[in-house]
């Protein structure tokens, strides 16, 4: 009784190296190699012989087959094929679409988590944006006084400001990406509920999601900025200058 072991399975549990033996389905397996999946969900799996795991699990049928075409476009006539044949009762779909309806409530999970923890930190963002204008614009009442004086326009004060606020929101944009980089080399493990496998993830940084991300960190220091850059613009010269 022999198996092979996903990368993933052998780093995250004890007692699977090769040559050792793993006890389940009330027989010893001893692990004959280490399987290298290129980062799917192979890395999480356990192989073996399909009738020796077929006997020690008491099956007589197959739960699911793994098919490799020869194109991708060969798809659609597999898929014809299977459906009018009365003697199978198939659903064919593409290994990416079986793994996420695998993995459906664990996704929903993970996006309503996230998207609440990035609302709740965008808020924070944004008043923590809002309380280091405010202390820009305390800090340079005089400088604000006399932009006026020389003959700047409210409109000049305002955008000054606000431009401030976008460079620093755009430099912590792009400090949160370089440490969010650091992630793409850790794989994260987890349960999925629905079949109770173990499922290995890695964070990947997309170009997309860097122009999002430096999309929205501009869009909240903007928010951020906007009203202590409105209380500059409508300072008083007398009063700006009298506080200086």
């Amino acid at each position: 009784n022999e198996i092979v072991v996903g990368s993933s399975v052998a780093r995250g549990f004890a007692g699977v190296e090769i040559g050792q033996q793993l006890s389940f389905a009330a027989r010893q397996w001893t692990v004959v190699g280490i399987l290298d999946g290129g980062k799917t969900a192979f890395d999480s799996e356990v192989w073996g012989d399909v009738e020796q795991m077929m006997q020690a699990f008491r099956r007589i049928t197959y739960s699911s087959v793994i098919a490799k075409l020869a194109s991708p476009s060969s798809l659609a006539a597999l898929k014809s094929r299977l459906d009018n044949d009365p003697r199978l009762k198939v659903d064919v779909k593409r290994e990416a679409q079986f793994y996420a309806d695998q993995s459906a409530s664990l996704s929903t999970f993970i996006t309503i988590l996230g998207m609440a923890l990035s609302v709740i930190f965008s808020i924070g963002a944004m008043i923590g944006a809002a309380i280091t204008m405010y202390s820009a614009v305390a800090t340079r009442t005089g400088e604000i006084g006399t932009l006026r004086a020389l003959g700047f326009p409210r409109s000049s004060i305002l955008l000054a400001f606000l431009i401030e606020s976008l460079l620093l929101a755009l430099v912590g944009g792009m400090f949160g990406l370089f440490a969010a980089s650091f992630l793409t080399a850790i794989t994260i493990s987890t349960t999925n509920f629905q079949s109770f496998s173990e499922l290995a993830f890695a964070f990947t940084l997309t170009p997309s999601i860097v122009v999002s991300a430096l999309v929205f960190s501009i869009v909240m220091g903007f928010v951020g900025g906007f009203l202590p850059a409105i209380k500059a613009s409508r300072m008083k010269i007398v009063d700006a200058l009298r506080a200086d």
